[in-house]
């Protein structure tokens, strides 16, 4: 068995140790290769930390992995079920290695004993602090017309890089003054290495504003897609743009094999669009 902090040539290898984590046991869905993949090129993303991730490998294959969650304070510690002894070296290495001044929290799924029992072993305790994963499943194509007076765009991840970030910044309730946010948000264009164009879509309006926006990850190694980020655009919400949106994006990533859909959320929002909740998360600390 070998020990050794991350570096990038590890990226395929951890997106593959994740699918292969989530690929029978769901339980740890709300970490997977496409959470993974989104917040490694996050703009809040710590990446000059990068190198604290902490990788167990048994014969060059990753068999588990401590991931900070943006920043220090929160991790994700996965273990691959043959290597269950391993998961009390991960939280010793994860606490050590990843704690802010508050500590270390993790989320374990509500249903997992024996993490749960380790963590409490290592001095972890729980605390209010919740996540909460809900699915739909794509066995059946799913109906909702985009408004005729918008179009479904594409968007390029390098030409309207910007167009998308405003967009975002506006629908997640930043405000609408295009000042602040050129003087704010200065992020540089995302290479993410399994991004696909055709499941990260747009509603423009006759002007050509992103009236709203949605991504969708779908790996071919994997049967199911997740959700990351969804938003509409406060001046043209109440018109079904994200649920027209999103459905196009489900019903492509149908096409591609995936069998459901995840989404790290509890709204309601997303029980109207027929996702239900598949696991419940609760996190543990140590200070």
């Amino acid at each position: 068995m070998e020990f050794r902090q991350y570096d990038d040539a590890d990226y395929q290898a951890v997106c593959d140790f994740l699918i292969e984590l989530n690929r029978e046991d769901r339980t740890h869905i709300h970490w997977n290769w496409a959470r993974f993949e989104w917040m490694y090129e996050h703009p809040w993303f710590a990446k000059r930390m990068r190198n604290a991730i902490g990788l167990w490998l048994d014969g060059g294959r990753i068999v588990a992995a401590a991931i900070y969650d943006m920043y220090f304070g929160e991790a994700f510690c996965g273990v691959l079920p043959a290597y269950a002894a391993l998961y009390p070296d991960v939280l010793k290495y994860a606490y050590g290695a990843l704690k802010d001044d508050s500590g270390l929290a993790i989320a374990i799924a509500d249903g997992n004993a024996a993490e749960i029992e380790a963590a409490q072993a290592a001095g972890f305790a729980p605390i209010k602090q919740t996540e909460t994963i809900m699915s739909i499943d794509l066995d059946a194509p799913l109906s909702a017309e985009l408004d005729p007076e918008f179009r479904l765009y594409e968007p390029d991840p390098d030409e309207d890089f910007r167009a998308v970030q405003w967009a975002l910044w506006q629908g997640f309730n930043h405000g609408e003054d295009r000042a602040q946010f050129e003087q704010e948000e200065k992020p540089t264009p995302q290479k993410r290495m399994h991004f696909r164009r055709d499941l990260n879509l747009c509603a423009v309006s006759p002007n050509g504003e992103y009236a709203g926006f949605v991504c969708l990850w779908k790996h071919d190694g994997t049967d199911y897609a997740y959700v990351e980020p969804i938003c509409t655009i406060p001046k043209h919400r109440g018109k079904g743009i994200a649920k027209a949106l999103l459905y196009e994006a489900l019903n492509r990533a149908g096409a591609l094999g995936a069998k459901k859909a995840y989404v790290i959320s509890d709204m309601p929002f997303y029980e109207k669009l027929g996702f239900v909740k598949t696991e419940h998360y609760t996190f543990y600390q140590k200070a």
